[in-house]
Protein backbone atom coordinates (compact mmCIF):
# COMPACT_ATOMS: atom_id res chain seq x y z
CA UNK A 1 0.00 0.00 0.00
CA UNK A 2 2.86 2.56 0.83
CA UNK A 3 4.57 1.59 -2.86
CA UNK A 4 1.00 2.60 -4.11
CA UNK A 5 0.92 5.94 -2.38
CA UNK A 6 4.21 6.57 -3.17
CA UNK A 7 3.72 5.95 -6.57
CA UNK A 8 0.26 7.74 -7.05
CA UNK A 9 1.83 11.22 -5.32
CA UNK A 10 4.99 10.77 -7.75
CA UNK A 11 2.39 10.58 -10.72
CA UNK A 12 1.08 13.36 -9.23
CA UNK A 13 4.44 15.90 -9.11
CA UNK A 14 4.91 14.71 -12.31
CA UNK A 15 1.74 15.59 -13.91
CA UNK A 16 1.65 19.14 -12.06
CA UNK A 17 5.54 19.95 -13.49
CA UNK A 18 4.02 19.07 -16.55
CA UNK A 19 1.37 21.56 -16.37
CA UNK A 20 3.40 23.88 -15.52
CA UNK A 21 5.83 23.91 -18.07
CA UNK A 22 2.71 23.83 -20.43
CA UNK A 23 0.92 27.16 -19.33
CA UNK A 24 4.24 28.90 -18.90
CA UNK A 25 4.75 28.40 -22.76
CA UNK A 26 1.43 28.95 -23.60
CA UNK A 27 1.23 32.40 -21.83
CA UNK A 28 4.93 33.39 -23.13
CA UNK A 29 4.33 32.75 -26.36
CA UNK A 30 0.78 34.62 -27.01
CA UNK A 31 0.92 37.05 -29.42
CA UNK A 32 1.27 40.72 -28.10
CA UNK A 33 3.74 42.06 -25.89
CA UNK A 34 2.35 42.42 -22.02
CA UNK A 35 4.20 45.20 -21.00
CA UNK A 36 2.19 46.84 -24.17
CA UNK A 37 -0.95 45.66 -22.80
CA UNK A 38 0.23 47.22 -18.71
CA UNK A 39 1.39 50.40 -19.97
CA UNK A 40 0.30 53.48 -21.32
CA UNK A 41 0.78 54.20 -25.10
CA UNK A 42 2.28 57.85 -24.03
CA UNK A 43 5.10 55.57 -21.72
CA UNK A 44 8.32 55.93 -24.16
CA UNK A 45 10.24 52.84 -25.45
CA UNK A 46 12.92 53.50 -22.99
CA UNK A 47 10.86 52.53 -20.43
CA UNK A 48 8.91 49.97 -21.66
CA UNK A 49 12.55 48.10 -22.18
CA UNK A 50 13.74 48.77 -18.76
CA UNK A 51 10.08 46.96 -17.43
CA UNK A 52 11.32 44.13 -20.12
CA UNK A 53 14.18 43.61 -18.15
CA UNK A 54 12.38 44.36 -14.60
CA UNK A 55 10.12 41.97 -15.65
CA UNK A 56 12.29 38.90 -17.21
CA UNK A 57 10.72 39.02 -20.30
CA UNK A 58 14.11 39.66 -22.05
CA UNK A 59 15.54 36.60 -20.97
CA UNK A 60 15.36 33.21 -22.95
CA UNK A 61 12.16 31.04 -22.15
CA UNK A 62 13.70 28.31 -20.41
CA UNK A 63 15.58 30.46 -18.50
CA UNK A 64 12.38 32.46 -17.60
CA UNK A 65 11.01 29.36 -16.50
CA UNK A 66 13.57 28.20 -14.24
CA UNK A 67 13.70 31.31 -12.90
CA UNK A 68 9.72 31.37 -11.83
CA UNK A 69 9.84 27.50 -10.53
CA UNK A 70 12.81 27.97 -8.32
CA UNK A 71 10.49 30.91 -6.88
CA UNK A 72 7.66 28.44 -6.64
CA UNK A 73 9.02 26.25 -4.56
CA UNK A 74 10.80 28.64 -2.00
CA UNK A 75 7.02 29.62 -1.81
CA UNK A 76 7.45 32.69 -3.77
CA UNK A 77 4.50 33.15 -6.77
CA UNK A 78 6.29 36.09 -8.29
CA UNK A 79 4.25 39.67 -8.61
CA UNK A 80 1.44 40.87 -10.41
CA UNK A 81 2.62 43.31 -12.84
CA UNK A 82 -0.75 45.24 -13.00
CA UNK A 83 -0.32 46.27 -8.83
CA UNK A 84 3.33 45.21 -7.77
CA UNK A 85 2.18 43.20 -4.98
CA UNK A 86 3.42 39.76 -4.56
CA UNK A 87 0.67 37.25 -5.53
CA UNK A 88 1.47 34.97 -2.38
CA UNK A 89 -0.15 37.66 0.09
CA UNK A 90 -3.24 38.34 -2.26
CA UNK A 91 -3.81 34.58 -2.91
CA UNK A 92 -4.90 33.64 0.51
CA UNK A 93 -8.02 35.94 1.05
CA UNK A 94 -8.87 35.10 -2.43
CA UNK A 95 -8.41 30.42 -2.55
CA UNK A 96 -10.05 30.99 0.75
CA UNK A 97 -13.28 32.65 -1.21
CA UNK A 98 -13.07 30.45 -3.54
CA UNK A 99 -12.63 27.37 -1.30
CA UNK A 100 -15.57 28.63 0.69
CA UNK A 101 -17.92 28.74 -2.61
CA UNK A 102 -16.43 25.19 -3.86
CA UNK A 103 -16.28 23.64 -0.93
CA UNK A 104 -20.08 23.95 0.50
CA UNK A 105 -21.40 23.46 -3.19
CA UNK A 106 -19.46 19.97 -3.17
CA UNK A 107 -21.15 18.99 -0.58
CA UNK A 108 -24.44 20.13 -1.66
CA UNK A 109 -23.93 18.21 -4.91
CA UNK A 110 -23.20 14.94 -3.11
CA UNK A 111 -26.09 15.31 -0.40
CA UNK A 112 -28.46 15.69 -3.40
CA UNK A 113 -27.17 13.41 -6.14
CA UNK A 114 -26.86 10.50 -4.30
CA UNK A 115 -30.30 9.99 -3.15
CA UNK A 116 -31.79 11.51 -6.11
CA UNK A 117 -29.89 8.93 -8.81
CA UNK A 118 -29.81 6.29 -6.51
CA UNK A 119 -33.54 6.83 -6.32
CA UNK A 120 -34.09 7.37 -9.62
CA UNK A 121 -32.36 4.13 -10.44
CA UNK A 122 -34.53 1.99 -8.16
CA UNK A 123 -37.52 3.57 -9.10
CA UNK A 124 -36.13 3.16 -13.41
CA UNK A 125 -38.91 3.70 -15.70
CA UNK A 126 -40.91 5.73 -13.61
CA UNK A 127 -42.82 8.77 -13.46
CA UNK A 128 -40.02 10.03 -10.60
CA UNK A 129 -37.23 8.37 -13.04
CA UNK A 130 -38.74 10.55 -15.89
CA UNK A 131 -38.43 13.46 -14.19
CA UNK A 132 -34.87 13.94 -12.99
CA UNK A 133 -33.83 12.75 -16.45
CA UNK A 134 -35.52 15.66 -17.97
CA UNK A 135 -34.35 17.96 -15.59
CA UNK A 136 -30.63 16.28 -15.91
CA UNK A 137 -31.04 16.92 -19.91
CA UNK A 138 -32.44 20.60 -19.35
CA UNK A 139 -29.81 21.80 -16.88
CA UNK A 140 -26.51 19.84 -18.79
CA UNK A 141 -27.57 22.23 -21.62
CA UNK A 142 -27.78 25.34 -20.04
CA UNK A 143 -24.38 27.31 -19.11
CA UNK A 144 -23.56 28.34 -15.58
CA UNK A 145 -23.40 31.77 -16.74
CA UNK A 146 -27.37 31.76 -17.95
CA UNK A 147 -28.18 29.37 -14.86
CA UNK A 148 -26.74 32.31 -12.24
CA UNK A 149 -28.07 35.05 -14.35
CA UNK A 150 -31.98 33.27 -14.38
CA UNK A 151 -31.33 33.28 -10.16
CA UNK A 152 -30.18 36.69 -10.44
CA UNK A 153 -33.32 37.64 -12.32
CA UNK A 154 -35.68 35.94 -10.01
CA UNK A 155 -34.37 35.70 -6.66
CA UNK A 156 -32.62 39.34 -6.98
CA UNK A 157 -35.00 41.56 -9.47
CA UNK A 158 -38.55 39.99 -9.62
CA UNK A 159 -38.43 38.71 -5.67
CA UNK A 160 -35.82 41.04 -4.14
CA UNK A 161 -35.32 38.10 -1.72
CA UNK A 162 -31.67 37.90 -1.93
CA UNK A 163 -28.35 40.12 -2.89
CA UNK A 164 -27.60 40.33 -6.50
CA UNK A 165 -23.47 40.44 -5.48
CA UNK A 166 -21.30 41.11 -3.01
CA UNK A 167 -19.60 38.89 -0.34
CA UNK A 168 -19.88 39.96 3.30
CA UNK A 169 -22.88 37.85 4.67
CA UNK A 170 -24.12 34.35 4.09
CA UNK A 171 -26.74 35.73 2.32
CA UNK A 172 -24.31 36.84 -0.56
CA UNK A 173 -23.67 33.17 -1.25
CA UNK A 174 -26.73 31.43 -1.64
CA UNK A 175 -27.10 32.37 -5.13
CA UNK A 176 -23.28 31.75 -6.10
CA UNK A 177 -23.91 28.07 -4.52
CA UNK A 178 -27.55 27.48 -6.21
CA UNK A 179 -25.49 27.99 -9.66
CA UNK A 180 -22.88 26.12 -8.95
CA UNK A 181 -24.51 23.45 -7.83
CA UNK A 182 -27.27 23.35 -10.48
CA UNK A 183 -25.05 23.48 -13.16
CA UNK A 184 -23.11 20.27 -12.03
CA UNK A 185 -26.15 18.11 -10.35
CA UNK A 186 -27.18 16.60 -13.83
CA UNK A 187 -23.81 15.30 -14.63
CA UNK A 188 -23.40 13.88 -11.19
CA UNK A 189 -27.06 12.49 -11.10
CA UNK A 190 -26.84 10.58 -14.35
CA UNK A 191 -23.20 9.07 -13.27
CA UNK A 192 -25.11 7.59 -10.33
CA UNK A 193 -28.08 6.58 -11.52
CA UNK A 194 -26.16 4.40 -13.85
CA UNK A 195 -23.97 3.16 -11.85
CA UNK A 196 -26.72 1.72 -9.36
CA UNK A 197 -28.83 0.35 -12.32
CA UNK A 198 -25.41 -1.86 -13.42
CA UNK A 199 -25.32 -3.13 -9.87
CA UNK A 200 -28.70 -3.89 -9.57
CA UNK A 201 -28.26 -6.16 -12.85
CA UNK A 202 -25.87 -7.85 -11.23
CA UNK A 203 -26.03 -11.96 -9.66
CA UNK A 204 -25.54 -11.28 -6.18
CA UNK A 205 -28.10 -8.67 -6.31
CA UNK A 206 -30.68 -11.19 -8.30
CA UNK A 207 -29.37 -13.67 -5.60
CA UNK A 208 -30.44 -11.43 -2.60
CA UNK A 209 -34.14 -11.19 -4.17
CA UNK A 210 -33.80 -14.78 -4.46
CA UNK A 211 -33.10 -14.72 -0.69
CA UNK A 212 -36.29 -12.83 0.12
CA UNK A 213 -34.06 -9.76 1.52
CA UNK A 214 -36.29 -6.67 1.54
CA UNK A 215 -35.97 -3.61 -1.21
CA UNK A 216 -34.39 -1.65 1.07
CA UNK A 217 -31.84 -4.02 2.42
CA UNK A 218 -30.95 -4.97 -1.05
CA UNK A 219 -30.49 -1.19 -2.15
CA UNK A 220 -28.28 0.09 1.20
CA UNK A 221 -26.26 -3.27 1.69
CA UNK A 222 -25.74 -4.55 -1.42
CA UNK A 223 -26.54 -1.87 -4.52
CA UNK A 224 -25.18 1.36 -3.41
CA UNK A 225 -22.40 -0.72 -0.69
CA UNK A 226 -20.80 -1.80 -4.46
CA UNK A 227 -21.46 1.15 -6.17
CA UNK A 228 -19.44 3.70 -3.53
CA UNK A 229 -16.42 3.11 -4.87
CA UNK A 230 -17.48 4.85 -8.13
CA UNK A 231 -19.82 7.92 -6.64
CA UNK A 232 -16.60 8.44 -4.26
CA UNK A 233 -14.33 9.08 -7.87
CA UNK A 234 -17.56 10.95 -8.83
CA UNK A 235 -17.46 13.71 -5.97
CA UNK A 236 -13.71 13.75 -6.29
CA UNK A 237 -13.38 14.02 -10.33
CA UNK A 238 -16.51 16.60 -9.95
CA UNK A 239 -13.77 19.42 -8.28
CA UNK A 240 -12.17 20.29 -11.28
CA UNK A 241 -15.73 21.22 -12.62
CA UNK A 242 -17.04 23.11 -9.77
CA UNK A 243 -13.82 25.29 -9.85
CA UNK A 244 -14.44 26.03 -13.47
CA UNK A 245 -18.15 27.35 -12.42
CA UNK A 246 -16.55 29.00 -9.76
CA UNK A 247 -14.60 30.75 -12.15
CA UNK A 248 -18.06 31.80 -13.99
CA UNK A 249 -20.11 32.23 -10.75
CA UNK A 250 -17.43 34.65 -8.97
CA UNK A 251 -17.40 37.04 -11.89
CA UNK A 252 -21.23 37.31 -11.66
CA UNK A 253 -21.76 37.88 -8.07
CA UNK A 254 -18.52 40.17 -7.81
CA UNK A 255 -17.03 37.45 -5.34
CA UNK A 256 -13.13 38.11 -5.09
CA UNK A 257 -12.41 35.10 -5.12
CA UNK A 258 -9.41 33.40 -7.09
CA UNK A 259 -11.75 33.09 -10.42
CA UNK A 260 -12.59 36.57 -10.49
CA UNK A 261 -8.83 37.35 -9.71
CA UNK A 262 -7.59 35.19 -12.86
CA UNK A 263 -10.58 36.45 -15.35
CA UNK A 264 -8.96 39.87 -14.61
CA UNK A 265 -5.17 38.90 -14.82
CA UNK A 266 -5.99 37.27 -18.03
CA UNK A 267 -7.65 40.40 -19.36
CA UNK A 268 -5.18 42.46 -18.28
CA UNK A 269 -2.24 39.91 -19.18
CA UNK A 270 -0.94 40.12 -15.87
CA UNK A 271 1.06 36.79 -16.79
CA UNK A 272 2.64 35.80 -13.06
CA UNK A 273 -1.09 36.20 -11.74
CA UNK A 274 -2.23 33.79 -14.40
CA UNK A 275 0.39 31.06 -13.81
CA UNK A 276 -0.49 30.93 -9.98
CA UNK A 277 -4.04 30.47 -10.23
CA UNK A 278 -3.50 28.10 -12.88
CA UNK A 279 -1.01 25.78 -10.58
CA UNK A 280 -2.85 26.25 -7.37
CA UNK A 281 -5.75 25.08 -9.29
CA UNK A 282 -3.49 22.13 -11.03
CA UNK A 283 -2.20 21.02 -7.62
CA UNK A 284 -6.04 21.21 -5.90
CA UNK A 285 -7.37 18.91 -8.76
CA UNK A 286 -3.98 16.52 -8.62
CA UNK A 287 -4.57 16.13 -5.19
CA UNK A 288 -8.43 15.13 -5.70
CA UNK A 289 -7.21 12.63 -7.77
CA UNK A 290 -4.82 11.17 -5.77
CA UNK A 291 -6.95 11.11 -2.63
CA UNK A 292 -9.85 9.23 -4.94
CA UNK A 293 -7.34 6.81 -6.02
CA UNK A 294 -6.53 6.18 -2.20
CA UNK A 295 -9.36 5.70 -0.80
CA UNK A 296 -10.62 3.34 -3.86
CA UNK A 297 -7.35 1.54 -3.23
CA UNK A 298 -8.43 1.28 0.62
CA UNK A 299 -11.72 0.29 0.01
CA UNK A 300 -10.95 -1.78 -2.88
CA UNK A 301 -8.03 -3.53 -3.35
CA UNK A 302 -8.28 -5.31 -6.40
CA UNK A 303 -7.50 -1.74 -7.80
CA UNK A 304 -3.88 -1.66 -6.43
CA UNK A 305 -3.54 -5.33 -8.68
CA UNK A 306 -4.74 -3.92 -11.80
CA UNK A 307 -2.51 -0.87 -11.23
Amino acid sequence: MKGYIARKIGIGFLQIFVVSIAIFCVLHVLPGDPVDALVSEKVPQERREELREEWGFNKPLPEQYLDWAKGVVSGDLGKSLKTGLKISDSMAMRVAYSLRLCGIALILQVLISIPLGSLAAWKRDSIFDKIVMQYSLITSAIPTFWIGMLLILLFGVKLNLLPASGYTSWKHYIMPIMAIVLGGLSMNTRLIRSEVIGAMNERYVQTAYAKGLSENKILFSHVLRNAVIVIIVNVFLSLPWIIAGAVVVENIFAIPGMGAWMTNAVINRDIPVVQACVLIISILTVFANICSDILVAVMDPRARIVE
